[in-house]
This record gives C-alpha cells, sequence and structure tokens, in this order.
C-alpha cells in the first residue's frame, strides 16, 4: 500500500470519483505544472489539488483535465498562488476559470510583503521550508520520479492553512474585502485567445512605422499568429520578429527579394510559407494603413514626468508605511492618468481613499511634500509661502518660515 499523503489520478474513474468529494467542500486547493517553452498554447503537465484532508495529484497525460469544469464552476473558493498564468492555462483547456478566486499572492500584498513566491510564504507564516530541486524538472516527462511528485504536492500540502492565516491577518486590519476585490478582477480579467490583428502592437519597433509599412507589419504579425496557433508552436518558430519588421520596411514583390530580407532564409522564401506570406503583402499593401495606436501620452508630456516621479517616490513610501505592497497601490501608468486629470484606478474604491485622494490635494495645491528625516517623504498641509528665486534661505522670511 502506497505511503503517500496524495492520490495520484490517472484514469477518468478516478478523476470522476475526485471531483465528487471536492465538489463537497467549500474551498480547494490547486495548483499547476506546465511548460510552454516550444508550444503556442501552455501544455499542462500535472494538476494538484487539495481539500478537506485530501490530496490528489492529477495526470493530464493519462487523463483529459476537462472534467475539472465542474468543480472551477462551482460555489467552492479556488485558492491558488499567483494565479494568472494558472488561469490562462484552465481556460485553455477546461474553457473556464473558478467562479471565486483567493489568490495568496495578491493577500500577501495586503499585508506588505511584494509579491512573495509561495516558498517565501511557507517559511514567513508556517515556517516551513519547500524544496527547490525540482522548479525546474521536466514535467511532461515519464513516469515522474517520486521526488518530483512529492515537490509538486508540496504546492498545496499548506496552501488552504495559509489561507486561513491570510483570511485572519486580513480581517483584523480590515483589509480583507480589498483582498477579494483585487483577486476578482485577475479572475474575471479575459483569457480568451489573443487577437491575431493585435499582434503587431506587441512588437515594440512596429509602433513607429507609418503608413503603409504598419499595414504591412499588422498584416505580417497577424498571418505570424494564425499559423503559430493552427500549429501550436512559438511565433519565434514560424517568424523573428526582426523578420516582421524588416518586411515591413521593404516589403518584397517575389520569393528572391523576400530570401534577401533579414530573419528569412531561402528555404522559408520559396516555401510555401513564403508564397502564403507574399500573398498577405500584397493584400495588406492594397489596403488602407490601421490605425496607430494612441500615443503613450505619459511619456509624451515631459512636463508631468517631474511630477510622476516625486508622487512615484511618495506612493512607495506611503505603501511601506501602510504595509502595502506598492505593486498593489498603483502603477506609473495610474499614476500619470491621475495626473491627467483621466480615469485611473485610483479614484476607485480603497486606493481613492488610501491614496487617490491624497494625490488630488496635492494636485489641488492644498498639500505638499517634503523630507523628514525620521519618516523620508511626507505630504503635509502646504504653507503657501514660496521662496523668490536666489533668495538666500538665512533670510529672515525664511527663518520665520522654518520655524527658527
Amino acid at each position: 500500500m502506497s505511503t503517500r499523503p496524495y492520490d495520484y489520478v490517472d484514469d477518468p474513474d478516478a478523476l470522476h470519483a475526485l471531483i465528487e468529494s471536492a465538489m463537497g467542500a467549500d474551498r480547494y486547493a490547486l495548483d499547476t505544472e506546465f511548460h510552454r517553452e516550444r508550444s503556442y498554447y501552455p501544455k499542462v503537465a500535472l494538476v494538484q489539488l487539495a481539500w478537506g484532508d485530501d490530496m490528489a495529484l492529477i495526470d493530464p497525460l493519462a487523463v483529459s483535465i476537462e472534467p475539472l469544469a465542474k468543480l472551477l464552476d462551482g460555489p467552492a473558493v479556488a485558492v491558488m498562488h499567483a494565479a494568472g498564468q494558472d488561469l490562462e492555462l484552465l481556460h485553455h483547456v477546461c474553457g473556464t476559470v473558478p467562479s471565486t478566486l483567493f489568490d495568496t499572492q495578491i493577500a500577501a500584498g495586503f499585508l506588505g510583503m511584494r509579491s512573495p513566491s509561495l516558498a517565501a510564504l511557507h517559511d514567513r507564516m508556517l515556517g516551513i521550508r519547500l524544496g527547490k530541486q525540482d522548479r525546474l524538472t521536466d514535467w511532461l516527462r515519464r513516469p515522474l520520479a517520486e521526488g518530483q511528485l512529492d515537490y509538486a504536492s508540496s504546492d498545496v500540502a499548506h496552501l488552504l492553512e495559509i489561507h486561513d492565516r491570510l483570511v485572519d491577518d486580513l480581517q483584523s486590519r480590515g483589509r480583507l474585502e480589498w483582498a477579494r476585490v483585487e483577486c476578482e478582477g485577475l479572475r474575471a480579467r479575459g483569457y480568451a485567445p489573443r487577437d491575431p490583428e493585435e499582434a503587431w502592437l506587441r512588437i515594440k519597433e512596429t509602433r513607429h512605422l507609418g503608413g503603409q509599412a504598419r499595414g504591412v507589419a499588422q498584416a505580417v504579425a497577424a498571418w505570424r499568429e494564425r499559423r503559430a496557433a493552427a500549429s501550436d508552436q512559438p511565433t519565434r518558430y514560424i517568424l523573428s520578429e526582426l523578420a516582421v519588421v524588416a518586411l515591413a520596411q521593404r516589403p518584397p514583390s517575389t520569393t528572391e527579394e523576400m530570401a534577401r530580407v533579414r530573419g528569412i532564409d531561402e528555404r522559408f522564401a520559396r516555401g510555401t510559407h513564403g508564397e502564403a506570406l507574399l500573398e498577405v503583402i500584397r493584400d495588406a499593401r492594397e489596403r488602407p494603413a490601421p490605425v496607430p495606436p494612441k500615443p503613450d501620452r505619459g511619456r509624451a508630456n515631459r512636463g508631468l514626468r517631474p511630477a510622476a516621479t516625486l508622487v512615484s517616490a511618495w506612493l512607495s513610501q506611503h505603501a511601506a508605511d501602510l504595509e502595502l505592497d506598492p505593486a498593489l497601490l498603483a502603477t506609473r501608468a495610474e499614476i500619470e492618468a491621475l495626473l491627467r486629470g483621466e480615469p485611473s484606478r485610483l479614484d476607485e474604491g480603497w486606493r481613492a481613499q488610501m491614496a487617490g485622494e491624497p494625490i488630488r490635494h496635492l494636485l489641488d495645491g492644498e498639500a505638499a511634500l517634503a523630507f523628514d528625516a525620521d519618516h523620508g517623504l511626507v505630504l503635509e498641509e502646504r504653507s503657501r509661502r514660496l521662496m523668490a528665486p536666489g533668495e538666500p534661505w538665512s533670510s529672515p522670511r525664511n527663518r520665520g518660515a522654518m520655524g527658527s
């Protein structure tokens, strides 16, 4: 009889029984192991699940994990860590994501931890050291060794206990709802396949192209994306980004011209891919160019940079004082949007109270930032005493302003 603390599930009947058992719990811990280095879509290699006193490792190379959709769509809370890529995988394989999510990395950020690893949470909250020896293992190779299985099971073995600790701490600080809202934002993010027509926007160099070159870049990048998805290969295996840009800058009309484009070899140019791509380029040159993306006004407006930099520095200090992960409070783009008077998450919910409103007082001239030797940057009521250009600090006017 096995002495493992988990069941290894590799047949449909066992998976069905597992799902029925887990459906009776009000929460479950979930993690996955996957690879995507050589594929367009993530390749799921193992699914780890824990609920109540039970734990199981599901082998997706032996049994389809699509039936897990029943558990994911159920009312139980899925407890996961840094769930973004796992959610993308679940959406791809099961067609859905958990109905309710509690991400322990996000939750820990509301306690002042900066994007902690799962190992760091185990160490800090439970005093447990997780091994690292199998972190970069080949999870698609079979059979998996005992050490690999033990390592994988450790990712969920104590996750529900960490969930308990985090919930208790968040409740005591009045931040549990903040964490739930943030987790819901991650859960509800779109995980549908990427739009091929927008693939060109992910290639930095294409954003600066104009007119016809921009249209060719969009068409070639969309063709590359569709080919990669259809063959389940990384886009770079189909065509490099360098080649996409080069084709856009100097669109070829023949296979001979294509073979001379940087990043494309003669075999590709004279093959079926080359012929198909020439047709794509010809069509693109006959169509109107796509509308260029809106310029990044935060970068374009140089006058905004000093203010954004100063506010960013204060927010980092403010987050530390509040015991919050600064990344949860605001991004640079959100700060710049607020400074421009545009919609920003800093105008919503707990962020408005913690940061948005103080920043608006700063913008309205009702507050000022100062450096305090004990507390760093601090926001304080503005004195409205201005120092004249070139006026020395030793002047009587400034001595009075400084409380001398």
